[in-house]
């Protein structure tokens, strides 16, 4: 086998592993955009209550669940946003692996780094996703007096 191949053959043995890892992520990106829209559309319901509602207290137990509502976009928002970046990193991590092993440049140090900080970012997504069912999960619990701040 022609030594240049081999080496190609190689930098794609490398790659496999952050290629799986991009593939994961793209399933917990599709979850957590599901899961947005979701809470969005029933955010848009809540919001259409709130103002055909006229009892003061109706009205206020609906905007305290508006505001819930929108926290748990903001949560999910950010996971999302941290996902999406972690993929960029992952994708910046197979490229550079092709780059520095076909033209010999030392990468090594960039290669981690780019890695060590994808996953921190998909450690961060992680909790605010659990942080965002921890949310919806609570606002299930005993009534109205779930919206407490």
């Amino acid at each position: 086998m022609d030594p240049v191949l081999r080496d190609i053959a190689v930098i794609i043995q490398l790659a496999v592993a952050p290629v799986f890892l991009l593939a994961g992520i793209a399933g917990f990106l599709n979850v957590m955009t599901g899961r947005l829209g979701r809470i969005i559309d029933r955010a848009r319901i809540v919001e259409r209550r709130v103002r055909q509602l006229t009892a003061t207290e109706d009205s206020s137990l609906a905007n305290k669940e508006l505001k819930v509502l929108w926290r748990r976009v903001a949560v999910t928002h950010w996971a999302i946003a941290l996902c999406i970046a972690a993929a960029l990193l992952v994708c910046i991590l197979i490229a550079s692996l092709f780059i520095g092993g076909h033209w010999n440049f030392d990468l090594d140090s960039f290669i981690v780094f780019s890695f060590v900080l994808a996953l921190l970012f998909l450690i961060v997504a992680l909790l605010l996703y659990l942080k965002e069912i921890q949310l919806a999960t609570k606002t299930l619990r005993g009534g109205g007096e779930y919206f407490e701040d």
